[in-house]
């Protein structure tokens, strides 16, 4: 699984210009399921970024997590994450999942996100997305499960 996490001070995702998921400070992560993914990879991505001390303490330091400063999740499944961009000009996303596998992660990962913590908003699977955010420091992790 390969994640791009965005601390944001506001985030929301439209679908033919209908606002689908909407969050205020918290974490937009663009999530790209890969073939050998399953719900326990999901499960320790969760884990850890419900965690991840990315947000500024009273000292100014990175030191509070999501689940401290009780901000919000907007989770945002991309498959082009996994472009390959070695062999030419055009890329390929031959490393993401197929379609229907990957939707059964994403919806997964959406079930465990919505068990664990409060405020999850989510954009819609294989749809033609627009995401707004204004991403707060700027602070953007890529990680990999």
């Amino acid at each position: 699984m390969k994640v791009v996490v965005q601390r944001v001070r506001e985030a929301r995702v439209e679908v033919d210009g209908v606002v689908v998921g909407a969050i205020g400070p918290g974490l937009l992560a663009l999530v790209c399921a890969e073939p050998a993914d399953t719900p326990e990879t999901g499960a320790r991505f969760l884990s850890k970024l419900l965690k991840l001390r990315i947000f500024s303490d009273a000292e100014g330091k990175m030191n509070r997590s999501l689940v401290d400063v009780q901000g919000g999740l907007l989770l945002v499944s991309q498959f082009t994450l996994a472009a390959d961009c070695s062999g030419g000009n055009r890329p390929s996303f031959s490393s993401a999942a197929p379609p229907a596998q990957a939707r059964e992660l994403y919806e997964d990962l959406l079930r465990q996100a919505r068990a664990l913590h409060p405020q999850v908003a989510s954009g819609v699977f294989a749809a033609d997305m627009q995401v707004h955010l204004v991403n707060d420091g700027p602070v953007t992790i890529p990680m990999q499960f």
